[in-house]
């Protein structure tokens, strides 16, 4: 009787959380932490103890169903033992079969589910030097628990700043463009019309599209598109590669675009150059990519006190969609000039956020669930994301160096698991660099291919907009 009156005092998971956890779909985020010096865990348990779990309860709790069938959090007592991982590997080897070590354990954990008897979150140590840092601490949550806003946001809870433990971290600032202010208030009559209907052609083009993509229009397959049968479940690949960002924001300005734009058409010329280097031809199939679009109108990270307050402005949880992006074709033209797929990239995604298709998929996910219930929408989802060819997310991360318990953090990168796709692309921005993170089929997608083919691309783009070759990011 006490555990029932436990649950009916517990807080609901939300829609998105039930959606992300559910026997069809279950998605997970691994970040990773690159520390600058060996690897100390003598802190580790005091740091998840006085400083981790709370941030949020759900860090401490389980999800449970009651009499009514609904999903909640229950508070329940962490062994944060069960929640540690440090794996044993042979002593004295190179860095580069560390480097194998740490890719096969990435896959490893990529593809096992959290445990749901215990709090959906893990962290796993890893003691041994690799090429790219002296040791690396993976954080390991189910995507139920937040989005990447709110996740950043309880990681950096637990990190400092290297130079000033005293001064907090500070963030890229994010511009909101408004639309509707093109030229002052100065905007006919007739352009307001036109607006209009375009965005009304737009918003039924695209909720037909979206719709239909769950179930009725599928990608071609291809060179990033296995189309195997629980392509979620097999062995994945992970590799990265960074950009300047200064090298990134003079293209923005240069183009008077975005860095995400610049990014975007980045990732979409290197996927065409991939494809094509596989199989001839296949730089024109059919291919789109969900970009996922945080819905929430913000201007920099708030801190996690802020974001579990009631009636937040930047609530904590999960408040994102997926914009389904048609990757532009690649053809002779495009490779003479690589900013088309900037502009390209540009043009579909402003096209995509001027519609309400958003909007009204949002509310029609809300009534396939009151009518049909949750497992129903994590179907759409799940055929949403197995019928396009890869995903792309971002998060931005602090501008100076962070710290955890002491440990400088070189760098740190995250990818999203779980989901049907061979291909999936994690973006995050740390002390002036962009690092690109792509989570690839294993033995099907070549990783150091794909990522030669990102930075040929980067390489492409800047030259076109400078006509010089960039100079290498710096470390």
């Amino acid at each position: 009787m006490e555990i029932e009156q436990e649950v009916a005092m517990s807080e609901p998971v939300s829609p998105a959380g039930q959606y992300l956890s559910s026997s069809i779909l279950s998605l997970s985020i691994i970040a990773v932490l690159e520390s600058e010096v060996p690897i100390d865990d003598s802190q580790t348990m005091s740091l998840l103890k006085d400083v981790f779990l709370p941030i949020n309860p759900r860090f401490s709790s389980v999800m449970v169903v009651n009499k009514k069938g609904e999903k909640r959090w229950r508070k329940v007592e962490v062994k944060l033992k069960d929640h540690i991982k440090t794996p044993r590997f042979p002593d004295g080897m190179s860095r580069e079969f560390y480097d194998n070590c740490l890719d096969d354990y990435l896959s490893k954990i990529a593809m096992e589910e959290l445990p749901q008897s215990q709090p959906l979150w893990e962290i796993h140590i890893i003691k041994y030097p690799t090429s790219e840092a002296e040791g690396n601490a993976i954080f390991k949550l189910h995507h139920s628990l937040g989005d990447g806003f709110s996740l950043m946001g309880a990681l950096l809870s637990c990190l400092q700043r290297a130079d000033n433990p005293a001064i907090p971290l500070t963030f890229p600032s994010v511009q909101l463009h408004n639309n509707n202010n093109l030229k002052g208030k100065r905007i006919g009559i007739c352009r307001s019309l036109v607006r209009f209907f375009s965005s009304v052609v737009n918003t039924a083009s695209d909720l037909c599209a979206d719709i239909g993509r769950s179930s009725l229009v599928e990608d071609d397959k291809s060179p990033i598109r296995s189309a195997h049968p629980g392509v979620e479940f097999l062995p994945v690949s992970v590799v990265t590669l960074s950009f300047s960002l200064h090298h990134i924001k003079q293209i923005r300005a240069k183009l008077g675009a975005t860095i995400n734009d610049v990014i975007t058409g980045t990732i979409f010329l290197a996927t065409r150059l991939y494809m094509e280097s596989e199989k001839q031809g296949t730089g024109k199939t059919r291919t789109a990519a969900l970009v996922l679009l945080n819905t929430r109108m913000f201007g920099g990270y708030k801190s996690v006190q802020e974001m579990v307050k009631p009636n937040a402005e930047l609530p904590w949880g999960n408040h994102f969609a997926f914009l389904s992006v048609s990757v532009p074709k690649l053809s002779g033209s495009e490779i003479e000039d690589p900013l088309q797929f900037v502009w390209k990239a540009r043009k579909i995604i402003q096209r995509k956020r001027s519609s309400f298709s958003v909007f009204l998929t949002a509310k029609y996910l809300q009534l396939v669930r009151k009518f049909r219930g949750t497992q129903r929408v994590s179907k759409y989802l799940h055929g949403t994301l197995k019928n396009t060819s890869m995903g792309i997310t971002n998060v931005m991360g602090p501008m100076e160096q962070m710290a955890l318990a002491n440990h400088p953090v070189k760098g740190l990168y995250f990818v999203v698991t779980g989901a049907p796709q061979s291909l999936m692309t994690g973006v995050v921005s740390y002390m002036g660099n962009v690092r690109v993170a792509a989570l690839v089929e294993k033995d099907f997608i070549d990783p150091q291919k794909f990522k030669s083919h990102m930075q040929i691309a980067f390489d492409m783009i800047y030259k076109a907009t400078f006509g010089a070759p960039p100079p290498p990011p710096s470390k």
